[in-house]
């Protein structure tokens, strides 16, 4: 059997957390997706725990010791979204995730320092794969509605990772800033987008009392010099489909009898036309 390397880096046998985590890391992934499954749908989720691990070695694991480490934190984030999908973020646990994976408590401290460093990680790399997938479509010019159909896309691929960072506020937890700094990048792309959609004639007076508004209330806008009849446009992309959506994954179109789909399409169609 290959020697490992323990935490504090030295080669040999692990200690006994360790090599547990180590070893229940595939397993526990090909399960997940029984459990997820039933809840609708783990694809994304995992893809944002593998896509963390991959930026934990794009930022410097290089060593044995590092390789180990987001191998391990990948896996304590897989559980934690089987967590999310089960009983939502509030019920996140730490030590019911050492247990899933059979160590102590204490162990699994060592790879994340408490729930809210946790639930920060979950939330960045939700937000970071919502960003990317945004500004794929952007550079290739994709319009406001274009984006809405990849933010549909990506929210039913994982309603719960949706949830996450889109639903009810987990109780005493507190994004940090950098949260905040990946998720104005989405709206930038989408700013980006409806400005272009607006006549760019210089002095265009804005559209409506709430556009005239934004002219001077646009700190939210970080920066970006979308004219106020864009910035009134986007936050009416950025509101109402995530009304439609939010109403849709949580169910409460089920039994209408209708397609929510149709219903999307027909919002971004209303939405996107150039105002006169």
């Amino acid at each position: 059997m290959a020697d490992t390397v323990d935490e504090t880096g030295v080669a040999g046998t692990a200690d006994t957390a360790d090599t547990d985590a180590a070893a229940g890391a595939d397993t526990d992934g090909k399960s997940g997706g029984k459990t997820g499954g039933k809840t609708g749908g783990r694809t994304g989720a995992k893809s944002d725990a593998k896509a963390g691990a991959k930026s934990d070695a794009k930022a410097g694991a290089t060593t044995p010791r590092e390789r180990y480490r987001a191998q391990v934190r990948a896996e304590i984030k897989e559980h934690a979204w089987k967590q999310i999908a089960e009983a939502g973020a509030s019920a996140l646990s730490l030590n019911a995730i050492a247990k899933q994976m059979g160590v102590s408590g204490p162990a699994l401290y060592r790879y994340f320092a408490g729930r809210d460093e946790l639930i920060t990680e979950l939330i960045r790399d939700a937000y970071r794969s919502l960003a990317d997938a945004v500004h794929a479509a952007a550079v290739t010019g994709a319009d406001p509605a274009g984006l809405a159909h990849v933010l549909r896309d990506w929210a039913l691929a994982d309603p719960h990772r949706y949830f996450l960072i889109y639903g009810t506020p987990v109780p005493g937890y507190h994004a940090p800033e950098e949260i905040t700094g990946i998720s104005s990048e989405i709206m930038a792309d989408l700013l980006t987008a409806c400005a272009a959609l607006e006549p760019d004639a210089p002095g265009t007076p804005p559209a409506t009392p709430f556009a005239a508004h934004l002219a001077d209330h646009r700190d939210w806008a970080d920066g970006h010099p979308a004219p106020p009849a864009a910035l009134h446009r986007a936050l009416t992309f950025w509101t109402r489909l995530h009304g439609v959506l939010s109403l849709e994954l949580a169910g409460h179109f089920t039994g209408m009898a209708f397609d929510p789909a149709l219903l999307y399409e027909a919002e971004t169609d209303g939405l996107r036309a150039p105002r006169g």
